[in-house]
């Protein structure tokens, strides 16, 4: 069965997929651009790897876990009779382990100056939270303001908090930021919920060129076909995060009238 979502399937901002969807997007996004760019650019993919740790690593969104111990009465009568000591139930906690993260994110090389013409990433849950790793990605991103390459931002998270852009006063669930090199400060915002079909937008390259238009929503619904979730999901349970009070009610239609819910 097809993705049953007219546009970014929530369910597949699961940490149980997302990390999977973020790897076969990136990819899909390569295999779909390679043929329209080259033989003068290059769509490569990079890694961007940091460690997380303390307060901003695994344990992040997690509920504290503390560590308790039943007490028992103590008989201070003393005696010569060997009593077997009472076991005490131990309790699953995490601890603050450092976690490495590895990031991938594509750019667009001219493969004779070898220069990066557009970074085009795709938004993680590290990126949207605070902490070390929407610090390291804000560090990159304002690099890339201050350079001559072009930006593509695809935030496809319900979660975490959107990356700081100015002039913005509408609400939306999800947004494609496109932020050309030469018409910055002013950059184009593509804003949409999960009810909407995900808009495509023409990828930035040098003014000379054509520019190829990205339909991500054609590449997410071939991601959710090759990748089989819709043996995966279970979609009678709700996703996570968690739909608002409104999208619970329209999503719960949606799946009643397309079978996958009683």
């Amino acid at each position: 069965m097809p993705n049953p979502f007219p546009g970014m399937n929530p369910y597949l901002e699961s940490p149980d997929f997302w990390p999977e969807v973020h790897h076969l997007l990136i990819s899909a996004i390569k295999e779909s651009l390679t043929p329209q760019l080259r033989p003068k650019y290059r769509v490569a993919i990079e890694k961007r790897i940091y460690e997380i740790q303390g307060e901003n690593s695994v344990l992040v969104a997690i509920p504290d876990v503390s560590i308790q111990q039943k007490r028992y009465p103590t008989n201070p009568v003393s005696s010569n009779v060997v009593v077997a000591s009472r076991t005490v139930e131990p309790l699953k906690v995490r601890i603050p382990v450092s976690e490495e993260f590895r990031e991938g994110y594509l750019e667009v090389l001219d493969m004779t100056t070898k220069e990066v013409v557009t970074v085009i990433e795709v938004l993680s849950p590290a990126n949207k939270r605070r902490g070390e790793g929407r610090q390291k990605y804000d560090n990159k991103r304002n690099k890339i303001f201050d350079s001559s390459t072009h930006l593509v931002e695809i935030d496809l998270l319900r979660g975490g908090e959107p990356l700081p852009v100015f002039g913005d006063s509408h609400e939306s669930e999800c947004r494609i930021l496109v932020s050309r090199s030469n018409q910055r400060p002013i950059a184009d915002l593509y804003l949409f919920n999960i009810c909407d079909r995900i808009p495509a937008f023409p990828l930035p390259l040098r003014r000379e060129d054509v520019e190829p238009v990205l339909d991500l929503q054609v590449l997410i619904n071939q991601v959710y076909d090759r990748a089989g979730y819709d043996f995966e999901i279970d979609y009678t349970a709700e996703p996570v995060p968690p739909l608002s009070e409104s999208n619970a009610v329209w999503a719960n239609a949606l799946l009643r009238e397309t079978g996958l819910r009683a």
